[in-house]
C-alpha cells in the first residue's frame, strides 16, 4: 500500500495558491483514478483506490502547511506503511514554475511542510515530488507569494506542472522511482 500525501493548507482562501500544489495534484489523480478523497481521519481529507495496480491512500492534511506530518504519521502508523510506499508532492521554490523535480531522499530545505514530516517520521528516506512555483524577485516578499494571489496565465503553467507531478506519481507506481526520476528529472 501506498501513502501518497499532497500537502497544501484546507482553507479556501489557499486554494490556487503557489502553496497548494500538492493538494492540486490530489486532485489530478483523484479524478484520473475516479478515487473520491471525501473522508475524514487523522486530521486529514481522503480516499482509498487502486493506481497502477498498487493500493493507494490519496491524503490532503488539514492541519495546515507547518503541522503536516500530524496526519501523516498517524496514517504511516495505524496502516503500518513503509517510509518508501510515502510519496509527498509539494510545491518548490528552487524549481522553475511548472517543471518537477522527483527525489527518493533529502532534507526539507525550507519548506516547513516537508520540516513537520521530516520530523515526524524521524527520517528524511522517504519519495518526494516537487513542483516548481519559482523564485519571486522579491524575497522579502515569500510568506505572500507562496499563499497569496497567483495571475490566471502563471496558474495554467502551474496547473501544467500539477499534471506532470500526477504523471510522475503514477510513473513511481507503475515502474519504481529510478525509473520516473530519468524519465521526468
Amino acid at each position: 500500500m501506498y501513502l501518497i500525501v499532497g500537502l497544501g493548507n484546507p482553507e479556501e482562501d489557499y486554494a490556487k495558491t503557489r502553496h497548494n500544489m500538492g493538494f492540486d495534484v490530489i486532485n489530478i489523480l483523484a479524478k484520473e483514478n475516479n478515487i473520491d478523497v471525501n473522508k475524514t481521519k487523522f486530521k486529514g481529507l481522503y480516499g482509498t483506490g487502486i493506481i497502477e495496480n498498487e493500493k493507494v491512500i490519496l491524503l490532503k492534511p488539514q492541519t495546515f502547511m507547518n503541522l503536516s506530518g500530524d496526519s501523516i504519521i498517524q496514517f504511516v502508523n495505524f496502516y503500518k506503511i513503509n517510509l518508501e510506499n510515502i510519496i509527498i508532492i509539494c510545491d518548490d521554490l528552487d524549481t522553475s514554475i511548472g517543471k518537477i523535480r522527483i527525489r527518493k531522499k533529502g532534507g526539507a530545505g525550507t519548506h516547513n511542510g516537508m520540516k513537520s514530516i521530516v520530523s515526524v517520521l524521524s527520517s528524511q528516506d522517504f519519495p518526494r515530488v516537487r513542483v516548481g512555483i519559482g523564485m519571486p524577485q522579491n524575497k522579502e516578499n515569500l510568506i505572500e507569494y507562496v499563499i497569496g494571489h497567483v495571475p490566471s496565465e502563471e496558474y495554467k503553467v502551474l496547473q501544467e506542472g500539477a499534471k506532470k507531478a500526477a504523471d510522475a506519481t503514477c510513473e513511481i507506481l507503475k515502474n519504481g522511482i529510478d525509473i520516473a526520476m530519468n524519465k521526468y528529472n
